[in-house]
């Protein structure tokens, strides 16, 4: 089985403010979209940057056999959310923007504006037989996210900042955001998981907006060590019934970004997994699986540059689970 998530960049259909200005330009989209689905083969792909459902149902209908699609109701403003595509049926368990009760209010703007829930849904669903483990199958359970962007925009449609003070305030509030969301993102992880993760096939998929080491994806990982690649990770211990591991380090590491912004490359795509499903990891990547580091162009803070441009500006992220 091949899992990955991947941020679409900006999928409505044709005609909006944000998608391609005419129908061959969307058409040329899906065209590059679909080559890359076929190509990578997943059993299951969280995406991201739905700016339209119907965009997406169009994006399955170009693809082989049937596809199952699921998208969230909650969309940020400007109308982008994430969704999945599947080759077996799909049950939407959790569909959410919720803080956890515990968690206050966020500062979002200089006017003392708060975020009180996540920007974006999180999705959740369950599916059965798209993974086979030993002792029979079970339920897969996958979350799909797209956390806060790194990407700043400023008061009046800006997205150049008027000062450094004025840069540094609104990524400190972008951030108070992402770290936020993560919150609830574990929380939700939580209850997929239901203290039971050597027995339960759970992952979580999405565009985290930082990479491995950033704090806020450290926060989904649960209890501390036991990372791939560490000495703990062959030692079982009562934390691995909770805690999450991002098959980052699998991926080789002339492959580990997923995004080029401003010359520099990121991996800000991840997968996390449970632990009865990374015991039984095989591969991981970015890109096609056999083609090598993936060939990105390089972004600026303006989403609106690539308005109408084929293809996505990230990578697919992906990885493969044995029997």
């Amino acid at each position: 089985m091949l899992l990955g998530t991947w941020n679409l960049e900006n999928l409505y259909r044709p005609g909006g403010p944000y998608g391609p200005p005419d129908e061959a330009g969307y058409e040329a989209k899906l065209a590059a979209l679909a080559a890359v689905i076929t190509e990578l083969d997943p059993a299951l792909l969280g995406v991201q940057e739905v700016g339209d459902p119907e965009a997406l149902k169009d994006l399955a209908g170009m693809l082989d056999d049937d596809w199952h699609v699921a998208v969230s109701e909650h969309p940020d403003s400007r109308g982008i959310r994430v969704g999945f595509l599947s080759r077996t049926p799909l049950t939407v368990v959790a569909d959410t923007r919720a803080f956890p009760a515990e968690l206050r209010p966020v500062q979002a703007d200089d006017a003392g504006l708060t975020a009180g829930q996540a920007g974006r849904g999180v999705l959740a669903v369950e599916t059965e037989g798209a993974v086979e483990t030993e002792g029979g199958d079970g339920p897969l359970r996958v979350a799909v996210c797209h956390l806060k962007s790194k990407l700043l925009s400023y008061p009046d449609g800006r997205f150049q900042p008027r000062d450094e003070g004025e840069r540094a305030r609104y990524g400190a509030y972008a951030l108070y955001r992402r770290a936020a969301e993560a919150t609830a993102l574990r929380a939700l992880a939580d209850e997929l998981l239901a203290g039971d993760g050597q027995a339960r096939n759970v992952a979580i998929l999405g565009d985290l907006n930082d990479e491995v080491q950033a704090a806020t994806t450290q926060i989904l990982l649960g209890p501390p060590g036991s990372e791939i690649g560490t000495p703990g990770y062959d030692r079982p211990d009562r934390g691995d019934a909770t805690r999450l591991w991002d098959v980052a380090p699998l991926i080789p590491p002339g492959q580990r970004w997923s995004r080029v912004y401003s010359g520099r490359r990121e991996l800000i795509d991840h997968v996390l997994l449970s632990h009865r499903l990374v015991r039984r990891a095989t591969a991981a990547g970015t890109g096609l699986p056999g083609e090598g580091p993936p060939g990105l162009p390089s972004v600026g803070p303006d989403p609106a540059d690539r308005r109408g441009e084929p293809g996505s500006d990230h990578a697919p992220v992906w990885v493969r689970v044995g029997d």
